[in-house]
């Protein structure tokens, strides 16, 4: 069957009963129909003084059309953990519906390690994302209105750094010219939108710990500047109340369920590559403070998502992970070793050897965080045993155990092994985290440290304007903020095409960006887009209703 086709005949509990299993009363949720719900904030509130469960992240080697299958190993493994009678729960991103339409599809798992509604899940769910791109276009409105009402604030239209936003990919929309049509209409003005995903709004939402904080983001975003370079915040433009408004349901954090009845958290959702691609600091804490044992993910490879996870939000919000679970498959790493795409079925030990340097890559990188890590090998049904061999033989060598898993056709009983595995290192009491760089390191350091150690750079260029935008960022008080690279999550590398483990490479940086809300500074690398394009034939293709009214072609 297909993944909506087991998601539709999942056997699904009342979500009330989901809650009562996490010692969430009746009158703390907020149903959204019968198998999913919000978690009231005031109820959240009540949970502070419990001691927190242990986290544990689920991160992956670097991606390839092959797949790796992050999301679904950290379903998997939630399940694993709870058929060995462990209280754990799952904490997830949000999906966006442009690589849902476009090229990558949904982010709800798959087989039968998925979270259920699967189809509310990928679509609209409970329409967190459309409350964040309508306050981020609030505000954006709300500048070119104040520009057109007489511009007190003396915002210089030619430097106006608040774009707006839309959930899809839409490349046509990446540069255009707005206020057209006459003096009604504003003043004529090069705009242009990113995707929601990689809205300032999203990151404050992720990272915001309650309402008053949130509010506090808001009005700290520096939307443009005067001419004379003065910046001019959203505070200012007298809007930051309203968005809150529209924010408040949101923020709350949305209850479902696995397929075999385990709860699963899901909430906000940055993407990895032109964000910090963590789900909700809200989400997590309270995951911490309801189960055991909280297993999360950071999008794409560790070198983009599990160093923002340590670096941003568990520097920003207090987190010490207690052990992490790189995913890796036989498939993924031949094309690290040079396989082409429909060469993958056949068995290639050697191309195999050579493609595991990018997992020994990523292991070595998790652990300068300080946290013991355990790989997740998630078969396909034409693996062979020599092949998993080979990789368990590699991970050994390095310092780390390989574990055989088959969640995809077996839901938890394929991870009960990993889930073992994963509750020995963290009662090991080995973890000790710590960021690759402290707050006081100056940005232009903070940027090379991360593509030196993490990318293995040889070096960081940019041209002379940029480099004096991160001298002034650092003169005005921005120094001590972490930074968010924005490149390519297909290589170590900025060039996509450069696959296994590259070396002796540069690292061109492109633009920079100040999140001052969210608290970090955002490095464009390499030819990475904040809004990305479809494909030759997106998803968007094969997604109908059939003659009963029910979704076919979601994946």
């Amino acid at each position: 069957m297909s993944d909506i086709e087991i998601a539709r005949n999942a056997s699904t509990k009342p979500i009330t009963e989901i809650a009562a299993g996490l010692g969430i009363p009746d009158n703390a949720i907020i149903p959204y129909g019968r198998v999913k719900a919000k978690i009231d904030p005031e109820y959240i509130e009540t949970l502070k003084d419990k001691p927190d469960g242990k986290l544990i992240l689920v991160t992956a080697i670097t991606p390839t059309p092959a797949g790796e299958g992050k999301t679904t190993t950290s379903v998997g493994l939630t399940d694993g953990l709870n058929r060995i009678g462990k209280n754990a729960l799952v904490c997830l991103r949000e999906p966006s519906l442009g690589p849902c339409f476009g090229m990558k599809g949904g982010a709800a798992g798959g087989g039968y390690a998925q979270v259920v509604p699967m189809e509310d899940i990928n679509l609209h769910f409970t329409g967190d994302f459309h409350a964040i791109g309508a306050a981020h276009n609030l505000l954006s409105a709300l500048i070119d209105n104040h520009i057109h009402w007489g511009n007190s604030l003396e915002l210089d239209a030619r430097r106006i750094v608040w774009k707006r936003v839309a959930d899809m990919n839409d490349r046509a929309l990446r540069s255009i010219s707005c206020g057209l049509g006459g003096p009604g209409n504003g003043f004529p003005r090069e705009d242009g939108y990113d995707i929601t995903v990689a809205s300032e709004v999203m990151a404050i939402f992720c990272l915001a710990t309650d309402l008053e904080d949130l509010k506090a983001r808001l009005n700290r975003i520096v939307v443009g500047y005067t001419r004379d370079h003065k910046p001019v915040h959203a505070s200012e433009i007298l809007g930051t109340g309203a968005m809150t408004v529209l924010l408040k349901d949101a923020l709350a954090p949305n209850l479902v369920q696995t397929l075999e009845n385990n709860p699963a958290i899901i909430h906000g959702g940055p993407f990895a590559n032109i964000a910090h691609g963590c789900n909700s600091v809200i989400a997590t804490k309270t995951s911490l403070k309801l189960a055991d044992y909280v297993v999360t993910e950071a999008g794409f490879g560790a070198d983009l998502g599990a160093e923002k996870f340590f670096d941003i939000k568990c520097r920003a919000a207090g987190l010490s992970p207690d052990a992490a679970v790189i995913v890796a498959t036989t498939r993924a790493l031949k094309m690290h070793g040079g396989v082409a795409k429909e060469d993958l079925n056949q068995e290639d030990l050697d191309a195999l050897r050579d493609g595991c340097c990018n997992l020994v890559r990523h292991i070595e990188n998790v652990k300068a965080f300080g946290v013991p890590v355990v790989v997740a090998i998630n078969r396909f049904s034409l693996d062979t045993d020599a092949e998993i061999a080979l990789i368990q033989e590699i991970a050994v060598a390095n310092g780390v155990k390989a574990v055989e898993c088959t969640h995809w056709s077996d839901g938890g009983a394929g991870t009960e092994q990993l889930a073992h595995e994963v509750v020995a290192l963290v009662d090991s009491g080995h973890a000790n985290f710590a960021p690759l760089y402290p707050d006081e390191m100056p940005i232009w350091d903070k940027i090379k440290t991360i593509a030196t150690r993490l990318y293995r750079a040889d070096d960081i260029i940019a041209d002379q304007k940029i480099r004096d935008q991160i001298r002034n960022l650092q003169e005005s008080g921005y120094g001590h903020f972490p930074v968010c690279i924005a490149k390519t999550q297909y290589s170590f590398s900025t060039d996509p095409n450069r696959k296994g483990a590259p070396s002796n490479h540069v690292v061109a940086i492109r633009e920079v960006r100040l999140s001052a809300g969210a608290g970090f500074i955002v490095v464009v690398c390499g030819d990475i887009m904040t809004m990305p394009g479809l494909p030759r034939i997106p998803a968007a293709n094969s997604i109908d209703m059939d003659e009963n009214g029910e979704v076919v072609g979601l994946f």
